[in-house]
């Protein structure tokens, strides 16, 4: 369901102040500058993958790539190698694709379609639900070998939508509980609807950080896309909010001179289906959401197109690039970030909007590396970064963290969704003064 009429006059009133702004809003704090270190060290790296992609749920698949019982699929972007199965039953599962007799890869195909998935090594054969059902030479492993004690290790497994997210924490809050205000948001968008168009995957040379928050915040767009995003992005009205869980949302309205409808329409091919339920922000504005820690997507009544970053290595960074949409029939499948290029080893290469959010990223890396970087310092428009940081901290737990990499925690609940003093500061000097 889309946003009702008096939320989306609100922010369209929000958008409005903004622009009118001459400081930061009063109450809104001071941001200290971030350590530099956050993005060259090693000890805070480790943290991060310890602490943060172990704990969080992260996108995995579409079921498209599992779509019929018996399908799996190969995932290791979060470091150990994982499988996600549609089961025989019809439940999609995700388990370490680690056998549980000397600890081979159970798959070893990327995607496949089987009943069993069996090991290679020595043959030891599961179900799709994970239970080990059969071992050779049985006769020879002990009589108390308990079988049913030896399945293939689960990991958390959740859907929104059409969309399959994993978490390695048992513990874990439930997916729709870390979404959050997200899940009733994106109700509208029909995460149940939307298919797998496309998904590439690209190699880049720095700090997964570095390259993420190119995408999270709107005073680089008219330097490094005036002829991109600029003209279907006011930075000026730019309205940022945070949402508990780290995840946050930039919204913007396209230019006053521009008719962001008329230009999707001669942009958008004809076969491309639009998604009829999404509201009036979405087909006029720009909105982008982080999914703490890794997901930034701009969500429209054509596309759900996560950008994905996932840390390699401390300097190192794979980027995916995933398009969604509605069923497009026989058409070309639509991608709205990459382009062919036969030069490249899968043929496409990186659109031009993510090429120029690209391209200074390991010339940004190797220039963090120097003694010439000491500190970040953050403006109001870039505060996005800064809560994404903070929440970076309490993932960890701040005491794991040594002081002088920690940010400190000045954006308060009060920031936090569904709290917002802008409003009422917003309303206040909009009142009539007393007469």
């Amino acid at each position: 369901m889309a946003m009702d009429a008096q939320e989306v006059e609100t922010l369209k009133a929000l958008m409005e102040w903004e622009a009118g702004r001459s400081a930061p809003p009063e109450g809104f704090p001071h941001l200290p500058d971030m350590p530099a270190a956050r993005y060259t060290s090693q000890a805070y790296f480790n943290l991060e993958q310890e602490h943060i992609f172990r704990k969080s749920w992260l996108f995995a698949a579409h079921i498209d790539e599992v779509p019929e019982p018996g399908c799996f699929m190969r995932w290791h972007n979060a470091g150990d190698p994982i499988i996600i199965v549609h089961g025989m039953d019809g439940v999609v599962r995700a388990f370490y694709n680690t056998c549980r007799h000397r600890g081979a890869p159970v798959v070893t195909e990327d995607k496949g379609r089987s009943p069993r998935l069996m090991c290679g090594y020595h043959n030891w054969t599961y179900k799709t639900d994970g239970s080990l059902i059969g071992v050779p030479e049985r006769q020879d492993f002990p009589p108390d070998f308990d079988m049913s004690c030896r399945g293939l290790i689960p990991v958390r497994c959740e859907m929104f939508g059409n969309c399959i997210f994993v978490n390695f924490d048992e513990g874990a809050k439930s997916l729709l509980d870390w979404l959050g205000p997200l899940a009733d948001e994106w109700a509208e968008f029909r995460f149940d609807k939307v298919r797998l168009a496309a998904r590439h995957s690209f190699e880049l040379n720095c700090n997964w950080k570095v390259a993420m928050e190119a995408n999270m915040e709107v005073y680089h767009v008219p330097y490094i896309h005036p002829d991109t995003v600029a003209p279907l992005v006011d930075s000026k009205r730019n309205v940022n909010h945070f949402y508990p869980n780290g995840h946050a949302r930039m919204l913007a309205p396209a230019p006053q001179q521009t008719d962001r409808e008329h230009v999707r329409a001669i942009d958008s091919p004809p076969e491309w289906q639009p998604i009829e339920t999404v509201g009036e922000l979405g087909r006029t504005a720009t909105q982008s959401y982080t999914l703490f820690p890794n997901w930034v997507s701009p969500l429209s009544n054509f596309f759900v197109p996560p950008l994905l970053f996932w840390p390699t290595g401390l300097g190192t960074t794979r980027l995916e690039l995933v398009t969604m949409a509605l069923d497009w029939g026989d058409a070309p499948a639509p991608d709205l970030w990459t382009v062919p290029d036969a030069s490249k080893p899968n043929g496409r290469d990186m659109s031009p909007i993510i090429l120029e959010d690209t391209q200074f990223g390991e010339a940004i890396q190797k220039s963090m590396e120097s003694q010439g970087f000491k500190s970040v310092p953050l403006s109001y428009q870039e505060a996005r970064i800064y809560s994404f940081h903070q929440n970076c901290d309490r993932m960890i737990g701040t005491d794991a963290i040594p002081e002088e990499l920690r940010v400190a925690q000045v954006i308060g609940k009060e920031w936090v969704w569904p709290n917002d003093p802008r409003v009422e500061l917003m309303r206040r000097e909009q009142a009539p003064e007393d007469v």
